[in-house]
C-alpha cells in the first residue's frame, strides 16, 4: 500500500473516532481538530466568509489562517495526532 494511502486509510479512521466519540474538547482544541480537517481535505478556504461574520467564525478563520502552509498530508497526520493524544474513548462504537 502506497503511503497516501495508508495515510489517508488512518486519517479515515482517526475522523470515525473523534466524530463518535462523547468526550468533550475545550475550544481551542475543538478549533485545531476543525482546520486540520479543513486543511486535510481540501475544504479550507471553500466557503467565503459572511457579511457579517461573528465571533465564531472569526475563530475559525483564524484556525484555518493557522494551517494554511501545512500540505493535505502534513494536516493529515496532525489531525490523527490530536485523535490519538486527545481521545481516550477509541473503542466507543456509535450507539454505546
Amino acid at each position: 500500500m502506497a503511503l497516501e494511502e495508508e495515510l489517508e486509510r488512518r486519517f479515515e479512521e482517526a475522523y470515525e473516532i473523534a466524530s463518535n466519540t462523547t468526550q468533550k474538547f475545550p475550544p481551542d482544541l475543538l478549533l485545531q481538530f476543525y482546520a486540520y480537517y479543513k486543511r486535510a481535505t481540501n475544504q479550507a478556504y471553500a466557503r467565503p466568509m459572511k457579511s457579517d461574520p461573528n465571533l465564531v467564525d472569526a475563530f475559525k478563520m483564524n484556525a484555518l489562517f493557522q494551517v494554511k502552509n501545512l500540505t493535505r498530508w502534513e494536516a493529515m497526520q496532525a489531525y490523527i495526532e490530536l485523535v490519538e493524544t486527545h481521545i481516550t474513548n477509541k473503542d466507543e462504537s456509535p450507539g454505546d
